[in-house]
């Protein structure tokens, strides 16, 4: 790893004021005076020690989008909140349903991990996301076992959140505790990161985002249901709600109803995930003149995820044909990734 100081540089704040820090989570490290962030991967190497598996999508057409409308029914009065809670309507930038034809492409068969995207950003020195500053994942026990044990305790305590009374611990038996933390973590969604930062990550290993188009056909499997699962809302089948407010989400692949008919996990739950596209109206859509943010204003995200909520009438965010957006900066604690490449 180029810059071992990195994380612990990210820490130290809160231990001894070793770094100074600036908006997103950036730091400049004292040790070696130059900034952790880069805005493009720096001497990236590659990523072969990376795990990857991925999901041949075969060529071929799809139906893309959807044609439902709205019941009057479903509006309280004019201009007020649906009964989902959402002012805009619900369907209208999914109009009209069209065919698609893609060739043949790879997809992740899950969402990207923290332990991925941690290899990724100690070998590029890219930013680390702002979850982990609060949370202390990405520090190493050989990391930690250099701190005094009073600060130990401390992160143990404000970041880690173990659950019991470190002050009568050892080192060796907080650093066992905090190994199996961090284990528990890696096969976590990567979030909080930025669609710039998603899009470096998959081209430095060797990928690409996907478009909306790959993502909705991965999701909808060969037999173009609704639900990743089939046509009927199954709430048995995802996580809709967390516990922990923190971590709105589930280690990859924790739910296997939520497997598409091509074998993709988590499509239609867990986190909601950054796709190549600008968002924009679909070819033959006619009710366009309201949205204001067509263009090349805002991304697309697509999925549900896991902090929406766990009653039935949420049902729509989970669907395959479901299209949300975000301004490209935007780093939330339920927004993540996965990547896609081209099949030769």
């Amino acid at each position: 790893m180029k810059n071992k100081y990195l994380l612990a540089s990210v820490f130290c704040f809160t231990l001894a004021a070793c770094a100074t820090h600036s908006p997103q989570g950036q730091v400049t490290d004292q040790a070696t005076g130059k900034s952790a962030t880069a805005d493009k991967p720096q001497d990236e190497g590659t990523a072969k020690s990376v795990e990857y598996s991925m999901v041949l999508i075969p060529a071929g057409e799809f139906t893309m989008g959807s044609n439902k409308e709205e019941n009057a029914a479903m509006w309280r009065e004019a201009n007020a909140l649906n009964p989902y809670g959402f002012k805009d309507k619900l369907y209208v930038d999914e109009h009209p349903a069209h065919k698609v034809n893609l060739p043949a492409y790879y997809i992740d068969k899950y969402e990207v991990t923290n332990e991925q995207y941690l290899e990724f950003a100690m070998v590029t020195d890219h930013s680390v996301p702002s979850t982990w500053v609060n949370n202390g994942y990405g520090l190493n026990n050989e990391l930690l076992a250099s701190f005094p044990l009073n600060h130990l305790q401390q992160l143990a305590t404000d970041k880690f959140k173990l659950d019991m009374d470190v002050s009568k611990m050892t080192q060796e038996e907080i650093l066992a505790e905090l190994d199996k933390v961090q284990h528990a973590r890696n096969t976590l969604p990567i979030v909080t990161v930025t669609w710039p930062d998603a899009d470096a990550y998959c081209h430095w290993a060797g990928k690409r985002l996907p478009t909306e188009a790959e993502w909705e056909k991965a999701a909808r499997g060969p037999q173009g249901f609704e639900y990743p699962w089939g046509n009927n809302w199954d709430p048995k089948m995802i996580n809709t709600m967390s516990e922990n407010p923190d971590a709105p989400y589930s280690a990859v692949g924790s739910y296997p109803g939520d497997k598409s008919g091509y074998g993709v996990y988590d499509m239609a739950a867990n986190v909601t995930e950054w796709v190549a596209d600008w968002y924009d109206a679909y070819p033959g859509a006619t009710d366009t003149e309201d949205n204001k943010y067509y263009g090349k204003k805002q991304r697309v995200v697509r999925g549900g995820m896991t902090s929406s909520g766990h009653y039935d009438s949420l049902s729509m965010v989970f669907r395959a044909a479901k299209r949300t957006h975000l301004k490209p900066y935007s780093s939330l604690i339920d927004v993540g990734f996965r990547c896609a490449k081209d099949a030769k």
